[in-house]
Order: C-alpha cells, then sequence, then structure tokens
C-alpha cells in the first residue's frame, strides 16, 4: 500500500535551498522511488506558518522511513536547518475499494 510524505516548509536562504537541499533531497527521493506528485499549495484554513509544501508518493511506509533515515538523506539535516523551517509527515495510503475504481468512458 502506497505512504504519502507530505512536506510543509518556509524557505529561509533560497540560494542554500535551490543550491544545496533541493536537489540533493530529490535526487535521494527518487533513489527510492519517491516521486513528488503535488506542489504549490492554497491554505484553505488554518495555520500558514509554513508557506510551502509538497507530497510525495512513496511504494510503502518501509520504503519511505527507508528514504528518511537513510545515510544520503541524513547527511542533509544541517544544510535543511540552513535551508528551510521545516515539517516532515508521514500518511499510509488507504486500500482501495472495488468501487472506486473507474470505468474506461
Amino acid at each position: 500500500m502506497s505512504a504519502y510524505l507530505i512536506v510543509e516548509f518556509t524557505v529561509k536562504d533560497p540560494e542554500t535551498y535551490r543550491e544545496r537541499y533541493a536537489p540533493i533531497a530529490g535526487q535521494t527521493a527518487k533513489q527510492h522511488a519517491g516521486e513528488v506528485i503535488a506542489g504549490n499549495r492554497e491554505f484553505l484554513h488554518g495555520d500558514g506558518s509554513l508557506t510551502s509544501g509538497a507530497l510525495v508518493r512513496f511504494t510503502d511506509r518501509e520504503t519511505a522511513l527507508r528514504w528518511y533515515n537513510s545515510p544520503e538523506f541524513q547527511q542533509l539535516i544541517d544544510v535543511r536547518g540552513v535551508a528551510m523551517d521545516a515539517r516532515f509527515s508521514l500518511l499510509d495510503g488507504l486500500p482501495m475499494r472495488a468501487d472506486d475504481v473507474r470505468q474506461p468512458v
């Protein structure tokens, strides 16, 4: 079952984020079968203190956790602290019910 990583963040240092964090973090996620499936959000309600976000799909929870805890990603923790304020959440995907499957038109 898929797992979804929600990343909420505010960039503090655009140059560090753009050059030293984002490309490497994205590459490490791809190496663990992570796929960014959504970004650029609009707040409809609630605390908007973290201004940006992304949704990353992984094949399952274990793969997402292997990525997050991998040495390649963990080496970015200090850089991330300079580049951005962030919150990471992991959600389990829900099993698809038979009546959820769309039929071809």
